[in-house]
């Protein structure tokens, strides 16, 4: 069994390993515009990975954990924030930047990424934090780098040098992160053999499009965009 990534739409993918884990990450399946009605209830979970706490990310996490009893692993603020809304208190889950977890098989390392993160509640912002990107090793898999929502910078070469990512999905759709100019030279940055797009299509603001990308992207880098629910063989 190979391991393989299914875009979701936005920014929530899945993953399973070659081992059978499945990990969901910023699942924001329900209000999805993107997401096929078919993968807005899953079938099992072993493990969710949040980047930051922005509501199109946090998404159906809590009814998931609920529902499968699995991890969550989020950045150390947002993790206590979801603690009080019906999360274990379990600092295991919660790393900071370039803290390693590992759960079901699967290495989890937080990196930087440049965005925001909070919840809106009662009228006002919630600060939760620090937003995060992560590197993701499953055991004999290849490895990922999953930017979240960023922008390029330029400590993306050190990725590159401690990780050496196989595969790189970055945020593409402009406005919010950055667009397909910077992600190219993220892509550059990063070194992976493989880039996949992430959110890009959602809604009208963001504009970023594979196409734009695709004659961008350094020599030899393979483009892996698909649809949305279609999945990827890495």
């Amino acid at each position: 069994m190979a391991t393989t990534l299914t875009w979701l739409g936005h920014a929530a993918f899945r993953l399973d390993t070659e081992g059978g884990t499945r990990v969901y990450v910023d699942p924001f399946l329900t209000g999805n515009p993107s997401c096929p009605e078919g993968e807005q209830e899953p079938e099992r979970c072993d493990l969710v990975l949040l980047t930051h706490g922005h509501d199109d990310h946090v998404g159906d996490t809590l009814a998931i954990a609920e529902r499968f009893g699995c991890p969550v692993v989020a950045p150390v603020e947002l993790r206590g924030w979801l603690s009080g809304k019906g999360l274990s208190e379990e600092m295991g889950q919660a790393p900071n930047k370039g803290g390693t977890v590992r759960f079901a098989g699967v290495r989890v390392t937080l990196t930087d990424a440049n965005h925001s993160s909070s919840a809106y509640e009662d009228g006002t912002f919630v600060y939760l934090g620090e937003p995060c990107g992560m590197v993701i090793r499953p055991d004999d898999g290849p490895t990922i780098y999953l930017a979240g929502d960023t922008n390029v910078f330029g400590d993306m070469a050190l990725i590159r040098r401690v990780y050496a990512p196989d595969v790189a999905v970055l945020p593409i759709g402009d406005h919010f992160t950055m667009g397909p100019e910077e992600a190219a030279v993220a892509a550059e940055l990063v070194g992976a053999a493989r880039v996949v797009p992430s959110h890009y299509g959602t809604f009208p603001l963001l504009t970023g499009t594979p196409d734009a990308l695709r004659p961008l992207l350094p020599a030899g880098v393979e483009l892996l965009a698909s649809a949305p629910g279609e999945t990827l063989e890495l």
